[in-house]
Order: C-alpha cells, then sequence, then structure tokens
C-alpha cells in the first residue's frame, strides 16, 4: 500500500432502495478526504446483484449527492478515462479475473445447486462452505479434473469460489483501528463468481478499485468481515502492492445505543433516515427524508459530519470548506456514534439562523405557494424572513411563525384580555386609527414611543393594551417583536386590522 500516489477515492452505492443517512456520511467522508488531499472524488455503482436492482433508484443517488453538494468528478453521468463506471457495464472483465484464480489454485468451481445447499442447511443449521467440508461438496476440488471438464463443457450451471486457506492470518492497518487480525479457519469460502456470470461484491470490489487506481477506501463498519477476502484477492491476482489504505467507518447507532440505525427506527420514532424522500415502486409508499422535512444541506452535511468526527475543540458548527480544511482520519472515532434527533434539529436551527436570507428565499416562498399564497413581493417576503427566522427550525416553520404576514386573522384569541375589557379601551384604539392614519414616518423605532407615549397620555398599564395590539395584528399572543411586525405589515394593513379586529374585543 502507497501513500505516496495520487488520492482516488471511491463512493460506491448500490441502486437498491433509499440512501440511508449512513451512506451519505460515507460518501462525505471520502469527498472530504479526497479534497483534503487534492484528489479524485469518483462515485461508482455497484450493480452486480441484478435481483436487488431497482429502477430510479441511480438517479435518486445523483440527486442526493447533488443536493448535499458532493459533486463527484467521475461518475456515470461524467465519466472519466476510468469508465464504465457501472459494474453491471463492466461485466465482461470479472470471469477472466475469476478464471485466472481458478487457475493460479486460488479458486475453484462449484457445482452445488441450490436445492442441495439448502439441504446441507437444514442439516447443519451453522454449515458454511470451508476447507471443512469442501471436499464433501461438488467442487473442481471434489470431482475428478474429468468430471470438472465434462460439466464446464455441458454447460452445467456453477460459481466460482476463492479458496479460503485453512490456517492462516490475514492483518492489515487499518486508518482508523490501527492493526486488524483475522483467523482464516474462521472465514467461508465466498462465491466470487455467480452462475449468471455476475461478479459478487468480493470479486467486484478488488477488480473495479485496482482498475479505477482507487488508493483510500472509506466504508462501514459492517464490511471489516469481509476485509480479509478481499485483501486475499489482491494478494491472489498479484496485486498487493497497489492495495488501497483502508478506513472503516464507525456504525451510526440507534438513539439509545443499541445497534444500528435502520429505517424502522425512524419509522418507530419518527424521524427520517434517508437523505430525501424515497418513493417504494411497489407499495407505493414514500418514506420521508431530511430534504422534505426541511433540512437545509449545510445543516444535514455537519450533522453528519460530527457523527463519528470531530476537529479537537468544542466547535460544532462547520461550512463545508472548513469541514475539507479540517478533516483527518486521525480524528474519527472507533466507536459508533449515537444519532440524535434533537441534535440535528439543532443543527438545522443554527443553519437557519446563519444561511442568508436570499439563499432560503427559494424554499421559504415554495412553503408559501403550498399554502395558496401566490401574489407577494420577494423584497416582502425577505423582510419577514428576517423577523422569524431565529423561530424556526425547519424552512416549514415559516408558515406557523409567519403566516399572519400575509392572511389577516380570522379568529382572534381574546379569552385572556376580555374578562378586562372597557370603553376606555376600545375608544384608545379608535383613537389610535386617527393617530396611525396622520403619522408620515412608519418605522418600529417611531412607532414604538409613539405607542407608549400614547399609553402612558391615557393612565393605562402598558401590558393591558399591547397585548391587545399583538392580537389584534396576528391573531394571538405570539410572533417578534408588535412594532416590527407593524412596520412589516405597513401602515395601511395595520389600521384596517385594527379596524376588523376591535369589535371581537367588546
Amino acid at each position: 500500500m502507497s501513500s505516496q500516489r495520487k488520492v482516488r477515492v471511491r463512493f460506491a452505492p448500490s441502486p437498491t432502495g433509499g440512501l440511508h443517512l449512513g451512506g451519505v456520511r460515507t460518501a462525505l467522508f471520502n469527498y472530504l478526504y479526497a479534497r483534503h488531499h487534492g484528489g479524485d472524488f469518483i462515485l461508482r455503482i455497484e450493480d452486480t446483484d441484478q435481483t436487488r436492482f431497482v429502477s430510479g433508484a441511480e438517479e435518486y443517488i445523483n440527486e442526493c449527492l447533488d443536493w448535499c453538494g458532493l459533486t463527484p468528478d467521475e461518475s456515470p453521468n461524467k465519466p472519466g478515462e476510468y469508465a464504465p463506471y457501472r459494474q453491471s457495464e463492466r461485466k465482461a472483465t470479472y470471469r477472466q479475473y475469476a478464471e485466472q484464480l481458478v487457475h493460479d489454485g486460488f479458486a475453484y468451481y462449484a457445482f452445488d445447486t441450490p436445492e442441495e445447499l439448502d439441504a446441507w442447511r437444514k442439516e447443519e443449521p451453522n454449515f458454511r462452505y470451508s476447507h471443512e467440508n469442501r471436499l464433501q461438496l461438488r467442487n473442481s476440488l471434489s470431482l475428478s479434473k474429468e468430471e470438472t471438464t465434462k460439466l464446464l463443457s455441458d454447460g452445467h450451471p456453477h460459481t466460482i469460489r476463492i479458496k479460503i486457506p485453512a490456517e492462516e492470518t490475514v492483518s492489515f492497518e487499518d486508518m482508523i483501528r490501527g492493526r486488524v487480525t483475522f483467523e482464516t479457519s474462521l472465514i467461508d469460502d465466498k462465491v466470487l463468481l455467480k452462475a449468471d456470470g455476475m461478479p459478487t461484491y468480493h470479486l467486484a470490489v478488488v477488480i473495479d478499485d485496482k482498475a479505477m487506481e482507487i488508493s483510500h477506501v472509506f466504508r462501514g463498519e459492517e464490511w471489516l468481515p469481509s476485509a480479509p477476502v478481499h485483501i486475499l484477492l489482491w494478494e491472489y491476482l498479484g496485486w498487493k502492492d497497489s492495495m488501497p489504505c483502508w478506513a472503516h467507518l464507525p456504525l451510526i447507532l440507534k438513539p439509545d445505543g443499541n445497534g444500528k440505525l435502520s429505517k424502522r427506527d425512524g419509522d418507530r420514532l419518527g424521524f427520517p433516515v434517508y437523505a430525501m424522500n424515497w418513493t417504494d415502486a411497489k407499495s407505493g409508499d414514500v418514506t420521508k427524508g431530511f430534504r422534505e422535512m426541511g433540512f437545509l444541506p449545510e445543516a444535514f452535511i455537519n450533522m453528519l459530519a460530527v457523527l463519528g468526527w470531530n476537529d479537537g475543540t468544542e466547535q460544532e458548527i462547520f461550512g463545508i470548506e472548513e469541514l475539507i480544511s479540517k478533516f483527518s482520519v486521525d480524528r474519527v472515532s472507533k466507536a459508533g456514534a449515537k444519532f440524535d434527533f434533537e441534535k440535528a434539529k439543532w443543527f438545522n436551527h443554527e443553519w437557519i439562523k446563519k444561511t442568508d436570507n436570499m439563499e432560503i428565499l427559494p424554499q421559504i416562498e415554495g412553503v408559501l405557494n403550498q399554502h395558496g399564497i401566490t401574489l407577494y413581493q420577494s423584497d416582502y417576503v425577505w423582510r419577514v424572513l428576517a423577523l422569524v427566522k431565529e423561530r424556526m427550525t425547519f424552512v416549514e416553520d415559516f408558515w406557523e411563525q409567519a403566516s399572519f404576514f400575509f392572511t389577516i386573522p380570522d379568529i382572534y384569541d381574546v379569552d385572556a384580555v376580555k374578562p378586562k375589557w372597557n370603553a376606555s379601551k376600545t375608544v384608545f384604539f379608535q383613537n389610535i386609527l386617527h393617530e396611525f392614519a396622520a403619522m408620515e414616518e412608519w418605522s418600529a423605532s417611531d412607532l414604538e414611543p409613539f405607542f407608549k407615549g400614547k399609553i402612558a397620555d391615557s393612565g393605562m398599564k402598558i401590558g393591558e393594551l399591547m397585548m391587545p395590539f399583538r392580537i389584534m395584528l396576528v391573531g394571538g399572543k405570539f410572533g417578534p417583536d408588535v412594532f416590527q411586525i407593524a412596520e412589516t405589515l405597513g401602515k395601511e394593513e395595520v389600521i384596517k386590522r385594527i379596524e376588523k379586529a376591535l369589535p371581537h374585543f367588546a
């Protein structure tokens, strides 16, 4: 393994469904490492298992990466000199290497039918095809050369399996975990080439990583048990000196820390685990994603980055450029990281606060359109957003926090003020209507001293008139500073709202 060659990393998902946030984090760490070292970030689609292939899933993966801002340097849509980038389009490549392994004594043909293997599993609940029983099974190691040749020439369905040595150890240096060692006696003879001629992940990943000159492999901890098979393949194919450096990322755990976070956990606990909405092609069921829930991509990426990584300080908010600058593998934890949806919401709240209003404006206008508000001026929406964004956790919260800026209230929460209402208060607001109409300057800084001065002149308490004023404008006891609300609504609208609301107080 060489650390001197150019950094080339790959994100290699299977197009089988929605993209789990753990998958996006793998893509992110690959991306950050490549950008930090001036290398290439590659998207490769691992679609060798045609039985699990889902139409539309590849397009979904591309859209997820686009939304997250993780743009590949090479991909099926942006091919480079290492094309093709779909494993199904490289099918012809794999068999020659599988046959080479057989020829060199590192693999063998297996002619066992699925029914024969099922029979073995019934007899031995923990059955595994390995050095312990391979000579009792139907393969080119247990059959004569003539029998094997005849089965092959007759076109008998067969797989090719790796021949795992019986009593050896396989060790490697993991960039996160340090020295990792496996006993080969505990590893079964994995299928490398399936009966349909397609490779399994084990064979394809090694051949493709070599062909694409991948220098570093970042993948989830769940792939750690496969590492010795892959290392043996690198060695058996004569490529050990070209083998990439390995980094097995910690799992993203359930909120209670007991096991890997799954889609079922999200369904059960009411939060998304996919980057974007995923529609099941068969059932039509929609699984909600972070994007559609109202997460900003910056917040989603920030949240994922600190699930298993930190920069050694107390800092939690990072933009993508800062992540690229600070990312280092030695700050990635070995231990799994608990997913905390409340913390994820906090990240989104912080990013909404710090993101320029103009960047969020298109999404805000989308929220307005969903609620039937189509006639508005963007500069007005911008000013409203500036008033309420600190109260927003999600983009969709804009409507809850600001709907009264676009629709006149139909219901007024007067229960708390009505028992103390009297004719003097009615007269105060009737007079204030005329006073407002005569005002030439209409800003919060003018309105506040003016309104409070009028209250003082009336001899009534501020609290007795400020709350009714707010309720008249917004319908309830909520919202930002009432004089900021009045300034933003404008003089004519404020007068109209007071006139409409006043009868509800009497």
